[in-house]
């Protein structure tokens, strides 16, 4: 019986714009100066730990409470009526089910956009567990949260696959010891060698999750 743990964004749905749309909203509003590179950076930590660097990094006038709402409500409405999952998402994740796999999610949005977007989408059934970092207290750039992860599923951390479509959160899972897949998503295509020098497997379309063995 397989493990698997996806993360959500850019991995199941298609919510990457949305995602990094609602974030850098905070720093154009207040004119911050940035680069593409701060979306590598910034996807495996979530709202709060985002929040948090963008308050260290831009000096921010706002507590990170107060950042997290904001980032919440921008970005709201895509979640709960029109992001996507992404291509044979849902098929693929049926058969894995129906083969016995267990299948499970761990990702920096939080549960209120998470959740509500899982269930729309008919999706949130067919997983085991369905985790945000917010569960854990800490985010997917800590090596400990695959290693709490395979804990709670009672297996050895080198016995779960772990997708994600983020460069970072590949290294740290990979340093934690998981099985790792890359996953393509547009929001990561400048960093799909470096993805797959870092990965196990390399994936697409999630198609071709059905014949890793």
């Amino acid at each position: 019986m397989k493990t698997y743990l996806f993360d959500f964004d850019g991995t199941l749905v298609d919510s990457m714009p949305s995602f990094i749309t609602g974030v850098l909203r905070e720093l154009d509003k207040n004119n911050c100066r940035y680069n593409d590179e701060i979306i590598k950076i910034i996807t495996p930590l979530g709202f709060r730990g985002t929040a948090e660097y963008f308050i260290k990094t831009f000096g921010l006038n706002m507590n990170t409470e107060e950042l997290v709402q904001a980032f919440k409500d921008n970005m709201a409405d895509d979640y709960f009526y029109t992001i996507s999952a992404k291509s044979n998402v849902t098929r693929v994740l049926a058969e894995l089910k129906e083969r016995g796999s267990r299948l499970n999610v761990l990702t920096a949005s939080p549960h209120i956009t998470l959740d509500a977007c899982l269930k729309r989408l008919e999706l949130f059934d067919l997983f085991d567990n369905v985790w945000s970092c917010d569960d854990f207290s800490t985010t997917k750039a800590d090596p400990e949260i695959y290693k709490m992860v395979a804990e709670k599923l009672d297996v050895n951390v080198g016995e779960v696959l772990f997708l994600d479509d983020n460069l970072n959160a590949d290294i740290t899972a990979k340093a934690a010891g998981m099985k790792v897949c890359g996953v393509f998503d547009e929001s990561s295509a400048d960093y799909v060698e470096q993805i797959k020098s870092v990965c196990d497997y390399y994936i697409y379309d999630f198609n071709e999750l059905l014949s890793i063995e």
